[in-house]
């Protein structure tokens, strides 16, 4: 079935069992075992834009940087994804990572970082990042160029701490 909302090129929401499943580590987070994740996802706490409700999503860290205290998350889905609107309309947010909280500030990436942020990450992580291309309907061919244009494509956000607000541990990337 087609889904004629979902943004060309960008997978369709998972519904029934998939988005359960999808949402396991959301109730992990919530019972203090976050930890588990190391440094690959982190919690976001964001508002609803049109509710104002409270909201939660787990995101895979793409970097962490804890000399800069920052995070970079990318959105799958695009910039339709509810999170990444939500955080456009409040950029203040919380984020856990690990077992504790951070308020941070989003900062929306352009296409050229995201060009280089995508390029670390395949040099990185190359079978993850052929693999998340794909998934995405990105084509890439695994040279340095094909993944820096898929990386145009893929909406990036860095979360930045506040200030006091450092996390523990060495430089990660």
């Amino acid at each position: 079935m087609i889904n004629k909302n979902a943004p060309i090129g960008r997978p369709r929401r998972p519904t029934g069992w998939r988005r359960r499943a999808l949402r396991l580590p959301i109730l992990a987070y919530r019972v203090g075992l976050g930890s588990l994740f190391g440094k690959r996802l982190l919690l976001l706490h964001h508002t609803g834009r049109v509710s104002g409700r409270d909201r939660t999503t787990v995101l895979e860290v793409v970097s962490f940087d804890a000399v800069e205290a920052s995070w970079t998350v990318a959105s799958g889905f695009g910039s339709k994804a509810d999170w990444y609107q939500n955080l456009r309309a409040r950029p203040q947010s919380l984020i856990r990572f690990g077992n504790r909280p951070h308020p941070v500030t989003a900062h929306f990436l352009s296409s050229d970082d995201g060009a280089g942020i995508m390029d670390d990450y395949a040099r990185r992580h190359p079978r993850t990042a052929r693999r998340l291309c794909a998934y995405m309907g990105l084509p890439v061919d695994g040279s340095k160029e094909s993944f820096r244009t898929a990386g145009r494509a893929i909406p990036f956000v860095r979360l930045e701490a506040g200030a006091g607000h450092r996390p523990a541990g060495r430089r990660h990337q």
